[in-house]
């Protein structure tokens, strides 16, 4: 089984913030869901792995999930920090987390209580149990940035989306 965990940006530091409405997210998700698409027929993808944040995380959790229509076999895992990830999110937000958790088909919760490092955590777990990675990130000093210099220093291959560009690379 190969497995491909996704990294990326929180809205608020994308191009568009929480406007899903907007051109550049519209097409963001669209160049994620190529590049998914591309590891399920041409590099034998079947797994995904999403760490569940507001933005990136789900947007590609809910690219998978509408996959499975087309792709029966794939499956989402979701990998949760802690036990209290959403509980300060919107109403809304919780919602949409809830919904995705449910269609997942594993949930791997890395610890009961949050702490200063939990979020490491879960990326660290992320990479490690991923053969891929898909990145959507500009470069900048962050959360992504230090989880791509992970699965790097790991050795695995991964795809940047520059969410500004939509600009396409292979590491």
């Amino acid at each position: 089984m190969k497995t491909c965990a996704f990294t990326g940006h929180r809205p608020q530091n994308l191009p568009f913030g929480f406007n899903e409405e907007d051109e550049c997210c519209i097409n963001l998700k669209k160049t994620l869901r190529e590049q998914i698409i591309n590891l399920i027929e041409n590099e034998g993808v079947t797994h995904f792995i999403s760490g569940m944040a507001i933005g990136v995380d789900m947007y590609a959790a809910e690219i998978v999930l509408d996959l499975k229509a087309r792709y029966p076999n794939i499956t989402l895992e979701s990998a949760i920090p802690c036990e209290t990830q959403a509980v300060k999110w919107s109403m809304a937000q919780r919602e949409r987390y809830y919904d995705i958790a449910a269609r997942c088909d594993k949930e791997t919760m890395l610890q009961s209580r949050y702490s200063p490092d939990c979020m490491d955590k879960r990326n660290r777990y992320m990479a490690d149990h991923a053969d891929v990675l898909i990145a959507v990130w500009d470069g900048s000093p962050s959360g992504t940035g230090k989880t791509v210099r992970y699965a790097h220093q790991q050795g695995k291959s991964v795809t940047v989306i520059d969410p500004v560009s939509l600009d396409v690379t292979q590491e």
